[in-house]
C-alpha cells in the first residue's frame, strides 16, 4: 500500500516555494517517495491576489478543493496550520495525520491584525519586531501588499475547544519557546489526539527553517530520511 500524499500549507505573507521549497521540505519528502501537494493560499505565491477581504472567506474552501480524494498527511505553518485545523474540524475524514507548526495559544486569542496591516502600510510600530518582520515579507518580490492586507482583514472561522474536539486524527503541534503564538499546551489540550513538540530557543519565523522542526514533522508522518 502506498503512503498518502503530503499536503504543505505555508504561513502569512510567504508562499509554498519560499517556505517549503527553499527550506528543503519538498525535496526531502520526494526523496523518501512521498507525493507532495504544496498549496499557495489565496493572496500568496502563484494564487490569485484579490483586494476584497470578503474573498478570503473562501480560504479554507479553496485549499479543500486542492486536496485529493484519499486522506492525506498535512503539514502547515502559522496561518497554514490554522487553515488545516479548520478544515479538519469540519471534515476530519480528509486527514491521516496533521503537523501544526507555529501555532498554539494564539488560536484562542484575538489576533493583533491592525498591528500587522499598519506595518504593511508603513504606518506600524517600528519597535515591534513581529509587525516589522511581516512588513518586510509583504515587500518581497511577488507579494501584493494590498492583497495581504485584505487577507488579514477577512473574517476567520473561530477555532474553539468544541471545534477542535472534532479533529479525530493525530496532530503534532511544533512550536518554539520564543514564539509569540505560544505556548502550545492549550492547543494540544483541546485536541483529542494531540502531541506537543516544544523547541528551545526557537522563535516563530525560524520555525520552518529549523532542522528540529523538519525532523519532528517528517518523523511524525512516517517520512523520516
Amino acid at each position: 500500500m502506498s503512503e498518502p500524499p503530503v499536503v504543505l500549507v505555508h504561513g502569512f505573507a510567504t508562499s509554498a516555494a519560499r517556505t517549503w521549497g527553499d527550506n528543503g521540505w519538498i525535496d526531502l519528502l520526494k526523496d523518501v517517495g512521498r507525493t507532495v501537494i504544496a498549496i499557495d493560499l489565496l493572496g500568496h505565491g502563484e494564487a490569485d491576489k484579490p483586494h476584497d477581504p470578503a474573498a478570503y472567506e473562501q480560504l479554507e474552501a479553496l485549499v479543500t478543493a486542492q486536496l485529493p480524494d484519499e486522506p492525506v498527511d498535512a503539514i502547515g505553518f502559522s496561518l497554514g496550520a490554522r487553515v488545516l485545523l479548520t478544515i479538519a474540524a469540519d471534515q476530519p475524514e480528509r486527514f491521516n495525520r496533521i503537523v501544526a507548526t507555529g501555532v498554539g495559544a494564539n488560536l484562542f486569542r484575538d489576533d493583533p491584525r491592525n498591528l500587522i496591516t499598519d506595518a504593511i502600510r508603513g504606518e506600524g510600530d517600528t519597535e515591534n519586531p513581529a509587525a516589522q518582520y511581516f512588513a518586510g515579507l509583504a515587500r518581497q518580490p511577488g507579494n501584493d501588499p494590498e492583497a495581504l492586507i485584505a487577507c488579514m482583514q477577512s473574517a476567520r472561522p473561530k477555532l474553539d475547544d468544541g471545534r477542535l474536539a472534532k479533529i479525530t486524527c493525530p496532530v503534532l503541534v511544533i512550536i518554539g519557546d520564543r514564539d509569540f503564538a505560544g505556548p502550545g499546551d492549550p492547543l494540544v489540550d483541546a485536541l483529542p489526539n494531540g502531541e506537543l513538540l516544544a523547541l528551545s530557543g526557537l522563535d516563530h519565523f525560524a520555525t520552518p527553517k529549523d532542522f528540529r522542526t523538519l525532523d519532528g514533522a517528517l518523523g511524525f508522518i512516517g517520512a523520516s530520511f
